[in-house]
């Protein structure tokens, strides 16, 4: 504890971080750095390979290269915070800056939960509607519903952000987090946010409930249909095809699940600081991993861009 400072001005806020309860701070902030250091390697890896390999030019692999480009900001807007508030021995962050994160991670969060559920729907119509997948699945229609998602991600974001920072605080300023994020800084208010809680609920519904229902409902499409041919070599090339998105979903929604709809009483600030690091830090480094481990295709892009 005697290392942080929590020192602030009449604007700033302190994050008590990770290491403030942990009893091996220095073993911790080496494994997030090695981690981000991953994540940055393998997102950037994954985004040059599907660039450049004109095989990976198509709908599938664009998709993939949005979710490498959201994992390496999303990452990036959490992880230089904490080396930097560790290294310098400062936890403070500033009004402005909290805002910035805020909008950030509000925003990155949203289109990765919209994202995954366009990919769901794009793996649906390449198995269950092979002949249509490049009339359905045109650049152009890949382009909108990537700027949709992007787009209604920041309008949400906004809508939260410019409220939530427009609420009164109360002058005693500890955020039990590494990062900025609505619920924690609703703690933080001193006036009843009962209301817009609801509505931050309801929007939770729409970003969480209503993509992972659309998931559910092409990958349940997707087993009917192969389910209907009988044919246990389809079954298992459906599966090679789904495998790693479902993955990706599990890990993604199943943290963010227990982060945010859990009742507050089955989880602690402290736990909830454990769940938000697979999201936040974790999943990122992993997804690239996931897709190149698992892709015939990306890894036959990759050793060719090594050969070379």
């Amino acid at each position: 504890m005697g290392r942080w400072t929590n020192q602030t001005t009449g604007t700033d806020f302190v994050l008590l971080g990770l290491f403030y309860h942990i009893q091996a701070p220095n073993l911790l902030f080496s494994l997030i750095l090695l981690m981000f250091l991953v994540t940055l390697v393998g997102n950037i890896m994954m985004i040059i390979l599907i660039w450049l390999d004109s095989q990976l030019h198509t709908a599938m692999y664009f998709l993939l290269s949005q979710l490498s480009l959201m994992d390496l900001l999303y990452s990036s807007t959490i992880v230089p915070k904490i080396a930097i508030d560790y290294l310098s021995g400062k936890n403070t962050i500033s009004f402005i800056n909290c805002g910035i994160q805020l909008i950030l991670f509000t925003t990155l969060f949203g289109s990765e939960c919209l994202l995954l559920s366009v990919m769901a729907y794009d793996r649906y119509v390449a198995i269950c509607h092979p002949l249509h997948y490049s009339i359905l699945m045109r650049p152009t229609v890949c382009a909108l519903m990537v700027a949709g998602t992007w787009i209604a991600a920041l309008f949400n974001a906004l809508i939260h952000v410019i409220y939530t920072l427009n609420l009164p605080y109360c002058p005693f300023r500890e955020i039990h987090h590494f990062f900025c994020e609505v619920p924690v800084l609703l703690k933080l208010v001193c006036a009843d946010t009962s209301l817009y809680e609801n509505g931050l609920f309801i929007s939770g519904v729409v970003f969480f409930f209503i993509p992972i229902s659309a998931i559910m409902a092409s990958y349940g499409k997707i087993l009917s249909s192969v389910l209907k041919l009988g044919s246990n070599l389809g079954m298992k090339k459906a599966l090679a095809t789904c495998s790693s998105h479902m993955i990706v979903v599990s890990l993604f929604y199943g943290t963010a699940i227990i982060k945010y709809f859990l009742p507050k009483a089955y989880h602690t600030a402290e736990q909830d600081e454990i769940v938000s690091v697979f999201y936040t830090i974790v999943t990122p480094m992993l997804n690239p991993l996931i897709y190149s481990l698992r892709n015939k295709e990306v890894a036959e892009a990759l050793r060719k861009v090594l050969g070379r």
